[in-house]
């Protein structure tokens, strides 16, 4: 819990706890249903919870914000925003069953009650989002062209609605003929450890 009560000194207990729990809960099913790779488990306050987390140094969602976490895998980022902000409202989607079994076991046993995780393709779904969030799923293009329609037009927070997506590298490429604004944060200027030296959140709008 180091690095969290570090960045997010201000956690109240109960927030401090499930994180706490998270990072017992993790390692638990991961040796069960792999959802995060072996050699990153023994990190995963930094490179899968911090990271996650990282939206949080950037904006802070209203309460009623509507969020879906696209290609959740086991629940990140979705769950440690989800315990975050606790007044906003997050979808968890993934195709892949059992890494939604994952995501709604560990959810459960946090009693978070803002979070809902589904089994589908994302692409089917009809509601509308202030934000949806990927971390690394595919090329960017590929993520956010079945997923527009799904933007609430609609601003209520600091950023405005659209897509916050975490991906490692250089990117700018991807970003080429796409037709939307964005604005790139680079997470090296809001963590200092080294694995945040390549990180960034882009937004897409």
């Amino acid at each position: 819990m180091e690095l969290i009560r570090k960045y997010f000194p201000a956690l109240d207990g109960r927030k401090f706890s499930q994180f706490a729990r998270l990072l017992e809960l993790y390692p638990e099913w991961n040796s069960r249903i792999n959802v995060i790779s072996r050699k990153d488990i023994e990190h995963l306050e930094e490179r899968h919870l911090l990271h996650s987390m990282s939206p949080a140094r950037i904006i802070q969602f209203r309460p009623g914000t509507r969020i879906m976490d696209a290609g959740t895998g086991g629940g990140l980022p979705g769950i440690p925003l989800a315990i975050l902000f606790p007044e906003s409202e997050f979808l968890l989607v993934d195709s892949i069953g059992k890494k939604i079994l994952v995501a709604k076991a560990i959810m459960q046993e946090l009693g978070l009650t803002n979070a809902t995780a589904i089994n589908c393709r994302y692409e089917i779904l009809e509601r509308q989002f202030d934000f949806i969030l990927g971390r690394a799923v595919t090329n960017i293009a590929g993520f956010t062209s079945g997923l527009a329609k799904l933007v609430s037009r609609k601003n209520e927070n600091s950023l405005e609605n659209g897509f916050l997506y975490l991906k490692g590298g250089d990117f700018e490429e991807e970003l080429e003929g796409i037709k939307a604004k964005w604005r790139i944060f680079n997470l090296s200027e809001l963590f200092t450890e080294e694995y945040f030296l390549t990180k960034k959140l882009l937004h897409l709008y």
